[in-house]
């Protein structure tokens, strides 16, 4: 378990807030993760509203970043109340390096945003554990994805073939080294 040296949620930041998630956010959530286009390139599926409501509790009051595990972190509007993504995160044993992924509702896609969310995640990460790198790995294909990979810092390290969801595909290993910060 990591100790956060006084680094705290809720985040503010352009266009939004980091949170911790609520029982109140179970509808919209449900409803974005529900869409095809968002869940394509996810290491997540679509889940039950009750499945859905036990994981919105659990992310309430998980530890963040505990090594070895994801961890969800709520994107929110502005005042904080509207859910209108999330962020993945996962910090590897021995902290050498974290991974992060985002999505987004489609209505507040284009705005900039998820970049926004993204740099603030990726702040707490540097002023909470010892990473030296954040991952982020995406499908070649998802370019929307790329995009976001690339205005918020990250530069590619690696592509790899591998297969994913039985399907053959092409992985995109960007990187973020804490010295880029």
């Amino acid at each position: 378990m990591l100790h956060l040296r006084g680094t705290e949620l809720p985040r503010a930041f352009p266009g939004g807030m980091l949170r911790r998630f609520r029982a109140s956010d179970l509808v919209a959530f449900q409803a974005y993760r529900a869409l095809p286009e968002l869940g394509r390139y996810q290491g997540w599926s679509p889940i039950g509203d009750a499945e859905a409501a036990a994981f919105l509790a659990e992310m309430e009051v998980a530890p963040l970043f505990a090594l070895g595990e994801w961890a969800q972190l709520a994107i929110a509007n502005p005042s904080g109340e509207r859910l209108i993504g999330d962020i993945g995160v996962f910090v590897a044993e021995g902290q050498s390096h974290a991974e992060i992924g985002v999505t987004l509702e489609p209505g507040v896609q284009g705005r900039g945003v998820a970049t926004a969310a993204m740099r603030e995640a990726i702040g707490l990460l540097f002023e909470s554990t010892r990473i030296t790198r954040v991952l982020g790995i995406t499908d070649s294909r998802n370019l929307a994805s790329i995009r976001l990979l690339e205005r918020a810092g990250f530069r590619l390290q690696d592509s790899r073939h591998t297969v994913f969801r039985g399907e053959p595909c092409v992985e995109d290993v960007y990187v973020l080294p804490r010295s880029d910060r």
